[in-house]
C-alpha cells in the first residue's frame, strides 16, 4: 500500500498550529524572564555568602541540570500537589517548572558574568563614593547582562524548543496541535514536515533577532 501525501488536512487545521505557535513563545518569554529573577538573585547570594548558602544553591542548580526536564515536568505537576494538598492548571505548573529549570542553568551564566566583570570599574565605581548597592546597580549588573547576553539569547532558544514537552500536559502549544493534527486526520509525514519547519524557521528568526540585540550592546561596540 503505497502512502499518498495530502496536506490538505494539515492546511484545514492551520490555525492549531498557529494558536500553539504563539503560546509556545509566550511560555518560553515568561519562563526565561522568571528564570532570570531566579538566576540573577542566586548569583547575587552567592557571592561572597557563607558555605552553608552556597551549598543550598549549588544543590539546587546540579539537581536541576542532573535530572530530565520531564521527569521535572511531571514531580511539579503531579508530586507537589499531591503533597501540598492544593492543584494549578498544566500551564502554570510547565512555567513553574520551566522558570525552575532555566532558573538553574542561569545561575552559573550570570555568576560568570559576575566574575567577568573588570575589577577596575568596581574600583571606579568605589572611587567616585557609590555605596555597595549603587555599585551592583549600575556598574556591576549593567556591565554584567552585556557580557552574558549571548548566553541568556542561547538560552531562550532553548527554552522555546523545550515548551514542545508541555504536550503530555495537554498544554495547546505548539507540538499539542500538532499531535491532535495527527491523531485527527493520521496524517502523521504531513503533519511532521509541516511542523518542524515551523521550528526551525522560527528559531532562526528569534536568533538573527538577539544577535541584533548583542551587536547593539555588545562591549566595546562604539
Amino acid at each position: 500500500m503505497q502512502y499518498h501525501l495530502n496536506y490538505n488536512f494539515v492546511w484545514k487545521y492551520a490555525d492549531r498550529l498557529a494558536w500553539g505557535l504563539v503560546l509556545s513563545l509566550e511560555l518560553a518569554v515568561i519562563s526565561i524572564a522568571i528564570g532570570c529573577v531566579i538566576g540573577l538573585t542566586l548569583a547575587v547570594l552567592s557571592q561572597g555568602a557563607r558555605r552553608p548558602v552556597r551549598f543550598v544553591i549549588g544543590m539546587y542548580v546540579e539537581f536541576v541540570r542532573n535530572v530530565p526536564l520531564l521527569l521535572l515536568v511531571y514531580l511539579v505537576f503531579y508530586g507537589i500537589p499531591s503533597i501540598g494538598g492544593f492543584a494549578y492548571d498544566a500551564t502554570t505548573s510547565f512555567v513553574i517548572t520551566l522558570s525552575i529549570y532555566a532558573g538553574a542553568y542561569l545561575v552559573e551564566v550570570f555568576r560568570a558574568g559576575l566574575e567577568a566583570i573588570p575589577k577596575g570599574l568596581i574600583d571606579a565605581g568605589r572611587a567616585i563614593g557609590l555605596t555597595p548597592v549603587q555599585r551592583v546597580l549600575y556598574v556591576q549588573l549593567p556591565t554584567m547582562f552585556r557580557i552574558v547576553l549571548p548566553s541568556l539569547s542561547n538560552a531562550f532558544i532553548s527554552l522555546f524548543k523545550d515548551t514542545s514537552l508541555a504536550t503530555v500536559l495537554a498544554v495547546p502549544e505548539l507540538m499539542f496541535g500538532a499531535n491532535w493534527i495527527y491523531t485527527n486526520t493520521f496524517r502523521i509525514v504531513e503533519v511532521w514536515t509541516v511542523v518542524a519547519p515551523i521550528y526551525l524557521v522560527t528559531g532562526f528568526v528569534l536568533l538573527g533577532g538577539l544577535r541584533l540585540l548583542e551587536r547593539r550592546f555588545a562591549i566595546g561596540r562604539r
